[in-house]
């Protein structure tokens, strides 16, 4: 995963360090090197902004630099891990199991949002099978009552893995369908609700309002955004709208096995200052890695 941007963080490395046996860096050295790294950079989905700003504090250690003698590239590769933790020292990481753990409530209740076709319903088959082989219950609601073959969808999932769908009929209200598994969960004691939604064009105004009133009346204990690395950063403008209208708290990026480019997670994190907490690697419903931000810095930098 992650192998263009990882190229990108390696050539660095390499240029500073060669640089750098000579003499300390000028600025004018410093701007050569990051001039070509700003490239790659945005040519593998780093958007604009996060490339400048890693730039900029990039800039900021290199100038003058000196590399202690017989220290290969290790003192380089430190200086770059501690300006990348720098810059997304905001975002805190989220272990989705002590999340949960910590929710001390029931049903604890977990609202998905995203476009078509990001992989938000298998996203929910897959986190399900988390919590059932934690001995937890889940019911879920399917509060896409507009995308005809919606509600089939998540019932097939539904079917592998012994769970109910709570549904209405098509062009139902989705804030009721969300209400009804919340009470459903409450009289039956099952431990989780997973809600649905529709996931039209973000620029549907309308979708969006209605989303926030589901929202409103399902109160979820986390609302979880799901990205298509795929989509690169338009993925990630999508991210911003909804963001305007509903509050996100997690991310999950998916389709990352078939992803090399890599820069969508770094701009997610810098862009949204959300935790990303987990990564979708394939169909099976055990396809999904838990994600960590130093763990992924280091990655970077092999």
């Amino acid at each position: 995963m992650f192998n263009r941007l990882k190229s990108a963080f390696s050539s660095l490395v390499k240029a500073i360090g060669d640089a750098v046996t000579q003499r300390e860096l000028t600025e004018d050295d410093v701007n050569k090197l990051l001039g070509e790294f700003e490239e790659r950079l945005i040519e593998y989905d780093v958007a604009l902004d996060t490339a400048e700003a890693l730039i900029s504090e990039l800039k900021a250690k290199l100038i003058g630099v000196k590399v202690p003698r017989f220290s290969d590239n290790d003192y380089v590769k430190a200086l770059v891990r501690d300006t990348l933790m720098n810059l997304l020292s905001s975002i805190p990481d989220v272990d989705f199991d002590e999340f949960i753990k910590g929710v001390k409530k029931r049903p604890i209740v977990l609202l998905f949002l995203g476009p078509n076709g990001y992989g938000k319903t298998t996203t929910i088959a897959k986190l399900t099978n988390m919590l059932l082989k934690r001995g937890m219950s889940v019911v879920w609601a399917a509060a896409d009552t507009y995308r005809a073959g919606a509600v089939e969808q998540l019932e097939g999932h539904a079917a592998k893995l012994g769970v109910r769908v709570i549904k209405h009929p098509y062009g139902s209200d989705p804030a009721s369908v969300a209400y009804d598994a919340i009470e459903h969960a409450k009289a039956r004691g099952i431990s989780v609700v997973m809600i649905d939604t529709a996931g039209r064009m973000h620029t549907d105004r309308n979708l969006m309002e209605e989303l926030r009133k589901v929202h409103r009346v399902s109160s979820p204990d986390a609302s979880i955004f799901i990205v298509d690395a795929l989509m690169g950063n338009d993925a990630v403008d999508v991210a911003r709208t909804y963001s305007k209208y509903i509050p996100i708290d997690f991310v999950v990026v998916t389709k990352v096995d078939a992803y090399v480019k890599g820069g969508v997670i770094l701009t997610l994190l810098y862009e949204l200052k959300k935790p990303i907490i987990f990564l979708g690697t394939g169909q099976g419903y055990d396809d999904l890695i838990k994600f960590n931000k130093l763990d992924f810095i280091n990655k970077l930098l092999e």
